[in-house]
């Protein structure tokens, strides 16, 4: 099994005409990823790589079976494609734009308060079922099936530690981009549950970084809830108070948000905590064999 996204994903691209989607929509096909339709106003009836193109989520739901989206539409409008993939219901939205002014993201999560659709991101790489599906800008070559979860709020990081996992030779069942703004869809907690009930994620690798209070509550529910292996990183370990590093969300203010903050809830959770970044892959397999 994988959590989210599988085989059966159909995927609407939102803004599939622009760059990037093109350039996205087209390593998705490559992957094996059906992706059944795309979207962008005005540019019904055209099609990208033989991805026929509607003007709205709607007639993708309606013509194409589309249940998940991946949003590749600029920041001034990103928002508005969240809430128009959700009023129609997929499952799960994956908006990989960066820059979305922070004011529309409150909006944005407002509305789907009451909606079943999943938000992953903004500002993310997207999701990966290794094998199966993916949804977004991850490499897919890197990546392998198997029974490791990753979640992640660094998109590059991600890369780097999935690398890692794969030349130790632990394959992945989901990897999940979070994203690193301030305001974004779901939050470590949120897919530990999910992996929690997943037979085929045998642990979970927690990439973290500076800035909130994210990981320190996901350390908790790991310790009241969690028993499956899991090993985390933290970058930002060095930054200066009160400055940004990267992400919108990565800032440390009012005395939270700082590395050793997490790391020590981490710990005290029972997690290993991983400071070398380089050993993270020797590491998860030596928690592996030892679980």
């Amino acid at each position: 099994m994988s959590i989210l996204v599988d085989e059966n994903t159909r995927v609407v691209v939102q803004g599939i005409t622009g760059r990037e989607g093109t350039f996205h929509t087209i390593q998705m096909l490559k992957y094996g990823t059906v992706v059944a339709a795309g979207m962008t106003p005005g540019k019904k009836g055209q099609a990208v790589e033989g991805v026929p193109v509607y003007n709205t989520v709607h007639e993708a739901v309606k013509y194409e079976g589309a249940n998940v989206s991946c949003i590749f539409v600029p920041p001034l409008f990103a928002a508005d494609a969240v809430m128009e993939a959700a009023a129609e219901g997929l499952a799960v939205i994956v908006c990989i734009t960066e820059g979305i002014p922070a004011l529309d993201m409150v909006k944005a999560a407002s509305f789907l308060r009451d909606k079943q659709s999943v938000l992953i991101g903004p500002n993310c790489p997207g999701i990966i079922s290794p094998g199966k599906t993916k949804v977004g800008i991850m490499p897919g070559p890197i990546h392998r099936p198997g029974g490791i979860g990753v979640i992640s709020r660094s998109g590059t990081l991600t890369y780097e530690v999935v690398d890692q996992l794969t030349r130790a030779g632990l394959g992945q069942s989901t990897c999940i981009g979070i994203g690193g703004d301030a305001i974004i869809g779901t939050s470590f907690i949120d897919h530990l549950r999910r992996f929690k009930d997943d037979p085929q994620t045998e642990g979970v690798v927690i990439i973290g970084e500076i800035g909130g209070t994210a990981e320190e509550e996901a350390a908790d529910y790991i310790r009241k809830e969690f028993r499956k292996p899991v090993i985390a990183f933290i970058a930002g370990q060095t930054a200066p108070p009160d400055k940004r590093m990267g992400h919108a969300g990565a800032i440390i203010s009012g005395g939270k948000g700082k590395a050793q903050d997490k790391i020590k809830a981490l710990e005290e959770a029972g997690i290993m905590v991983v400071k070398n970044l380089g050993k993270l892959g020797e590491s998860a397999l030596t928690v592996m064999k030892a679980s």
